[in-house]
């Protein structure tokens, strides 16, 4: 499933490309077929993101909320639009060029009022300007959940995966099974501010790159990270590896469903 900065980054793509301008929608797939028909020719006026959750307004209160899930995929490009091939769930055309989703989870019109709702559900996303992280904290210092699990809990924190999740732990030393409510208020503020920047980054570069300057491939002569996600990493995706800062294998176990990996030597657990 994407992490949160490709859905903003998709926002912006919709910004450039379709905001202020009619744009052609359809379904050639033919599962979104009434809500396009609602929406053809109508002028973009916003595009944002919240988490995970992409939200496109067509005024007249029209928003159309995307979420990717795990098989969700955009391709866009220039016009003239090709032939759609596949099972193209919804295309946007404009003279900027167009956008074909396929197999996302969740393709559907919603009124402001139930926007609104799904922003309630929501916890504060990192990347967007109106987030309060004290929120987050409200439901992280009451918890018995394991760190780890409430920070890929879309309800406590909007857009972190489990890449983010995975390194910002590590960068601030703290065992991934400590619970929620163990967590310093100080902990709390300095992960919040390493989602906000490592995640702004990821907006900007396209890529999760999370290590700091001492450890890139160039500074340790190692050679570059080789793995579909991309970017370097210290501990996610690298099980039975050297920590780049110990030298400490790096760990992995199934955590609610989902492979969580840490390092045992630069996050040892707290003594209880």
């Amino acid at each position: 499933m994407p992490e949160g900065h490709t859905v903003h980054r998709l926002a912006a793509v919709h910004q450039r490309m379709f905001r202020g301008r009619p744009v052609t929608v359809s379904s050639p797939q033919g599962r979104f077929a009434d809500g396009a028909h609602m929406l053809d020719g109508r002028v973009l006026t916003e595009a944002e993101a919240h988490g995970k959750h992409l939200l496109l307004g067509f005024g007249d209160e029209q928003i159309l909320h995307i979420h990717l899930g795990i098989y969700g995929t955009y391709v866009l490009g220039p016009g003239p639009a090709p032939v759609p091939t596949g099972a193209v769930r919804l295309r946007l055309t404009a003279d900027t060029g167009y956008a074909d989703l396929r197999g996302p989870n969740v393709c559907e019109l919603l009124a402001p009022g139930e926007v609104k709702a799904l922003r309630d559900r929501l916890g504060p996303d990192p990347l967007r300007a109106d987030a309060d992280p004290a929120l987050a904290w409200r439901r992280i210092e009451r918890s018995r959940t394991p760190i780890a699990v409430l920070l890929l809990d879309q309800k406590v924190v909007a857009g972190p995966g489990n890449i983010y999740r995975a390194e910002v732990l590590f960068r601030a030393g703290i065992h991934p099974l400590l619970p929620g409510r163990e967590l310093t208020r100080d902990q709390w503020a300095e992960i919040w501010a390493d989602l906000v920047a490592l995640m702004a980054d990821g907006v900007r570069t396209g890529r999760i790159d999370t290590v700091r300057p001492a450890h890139t491939p160039e500074a340790m002569g190692r050679p570059p990270r080789v793995d579909d996600h991309g970017g370097e990493v210290y501990v996610y995706r690298r099980t039975g590896q050297p920590c780049l800062v110990c030298a400490v294998e790096v760990r992995t176990v199934q955590l609610a469903g989902r492979n969580l990996f840490w390092c045992p030597g630069c996050q040892p657990p707290v003594p209880g």
